[in-house]
């Protein structure tokens, strides 16, 4: 592709496709807009873990980005080498390896799991970051339970049904909630299994949960969590996983067959190929959004190390901030094309959200705070407002309204082909 005014975003992300968004119809006459995605769709990953406890179907939780763009272009494929003086990119797609000129080009790529933070977690633990690894949760739960039933020894029969979570921020505190309550949804169609052989707990190193949030709020999810039957430790730092479970800094060991990781995050390996600033795995960018010291190069969302110019801090890596960042970053992007000026990302926070399960939430808006049914009430509807197209939006609405009054899914979805199933029941 040798057009040289491609205005290219790499990632599809809150970032990436709310910038695309923007900027699909607004381009002057001689550019174009390019997407460049490995994947088709765009994760809403506040709601993965509402996808663990199937309180939502995984295609409730992603957006395909063809239907976002109507004069731009999506191209499916990984962003290998990029040459800021050449101002040209190398990407490998279905079709083999092709490359691009470009006039702009907006990194808005995310970060990836990481799974070295505590010994054992590659090998024996799920990290939740994909629709996939939700998918994997879920039906890991459905099978756990559904061998409990088969097994006679009672300590195997607990240690199948010991469901830990690593990590008390909003994904930690999220999946926790959801996993509880899935637990105690489903059980009924599994009646040689007991109440008190299906534990769900829940290990965070800090003094409270939700840092994120006011102590109050914090404070309020742990007690939902707690009168819902999790197990909550907070000060207890896991020290390393393998096997048969988790073992604390303290030396002690809590036996589950199933952990789930929902700490650490590490960046796209090509940020450090691009030559720009690096600060702690992100990009370093000016007030504007632009790359420092890299013309016609600008960074976006968790990959980028934003300075809000309301308030001096580091702009949060979550959702609301990426949503505004892009939203700036439109602007600006116009305003240099057209010879303008540039305005810095300034932003207030309107508050914070988490669904801590079904029907329960806690959140932090304006300086109200709210909790319970409201909170998730709220929640769900700030996700609904962000998913593009009137009929997308209207249709998750009446599937969400409906899933609400109804029993909780347990169908156990085996993605595999027809030769691959003979003798497993994976």
């Amino acid at each position: 592709m040798q057009a040289s005014k491609n205005i290219v975003i790499v990632g599809g992300g809150f970032a990436g496709t709310t910038l695309a968004r923007a900027l699909d119809r607004s381009l002057p006459p001689g550019y174009r807009l390019l997407v460049i995605s490995e994947e088709s769709y765009t994760t809403f990953h506040p709601l993965l873990p509402e996808a663990v406890g199937a309180s939502v179907f995984p295609e409730q939780v992603v957006a395909p980005i063809r239907q976002m763009l109507s004069l731009g272009r999506f191209i499916m494929g990984v962003v290998t080498v990029i040459d800021p003086l050449a101002r040209s990119l190398r990407c490998s797609t279905l079709a083999g390896e092709i490359d691009v000129v470009y006039d702009q080009l907006i990194l808005a790529f995310g970060n990836r799991a990481r799974l070295d933070l505590i010994p054992g977690v590659e090998e024996h633990a799920i990290a939740l970051k994909t629709v996939g690894d939700a998918m994997h949760i879920r039906n890991q739960v459905l099978r756990r339970i559904a061998r409990i039933e088969l097994e006679r020894d009672p300590a195997l029969r607990r240690w199948l049904g010991h469901f830990i979570v690593i990590g008390g921020g909003f994904s930690g505190v999220e999946v926790a909630g959801e996993l509880i309550d899935c637990l105690k949804s489903i059980r009924r169609y599994y009646p040689q299994v007991g109440a008190d052989e299906l534990k769900v707990t829940l290990l965070h190193d800090g003094p409270r949960l939700l840092p994120e949030l006011s102590e109050r709020l914090g404070a309020a999810a742990q007690r939902s969590l707690i009168r819902r039957g999790v197990e909550v430790r907070t000060a207890a730092r896991a020290f390393a996983v393998n096997e048969r479970g988790v073992r604390l800094e303290d030396g002690s060991m809590l036996e589950a067959a199933t952990t789930i990781c929902t700490i650490g995050t590490r960046p796209n390996a090509l940020i450090e190929s691009v030559g720009a600033p690096v600060d702690h795995g992100r990009v370093v960018v000016n007030g504007d959004l632009s790359v420092k010291g890299v013309p016609g190069l600008w960074a976006v969302g968790d990959c980028a190390l934003v300075i809000n110019a309301y308030d001096g801090k580091n702009a949060s890596p979550t959702a609301q901030f990426a949503v505004r960042e892009a939203q700036c970053l439109a602007g600006n992007i116009l305003a240099a094309l057209s010879g303008r000026s540039t305005r810095c990302f300034s932003y207030r926070a309107r508050g914070s959200m988490a669904a801590i399960g079904h029907l329960n939430g806690v959140a932090d808006v304006f300086g109200i705070s709210l909790w319970g049914l409201p909170a998730w009430l709220l929640w769900r509807a700030y996700y609904l407002s962000q998913m593009p197209t009137l009929g997308r939006k209207l249709r998750l609405f009446v599937e969400w309204t409906w899933g609400m009054f109804f029993a909780t899914d347990i169908t156990h979805l085996r993605f595999t082909r027809s030769q691959q199933t003979i003798g497993t029941l994976e």
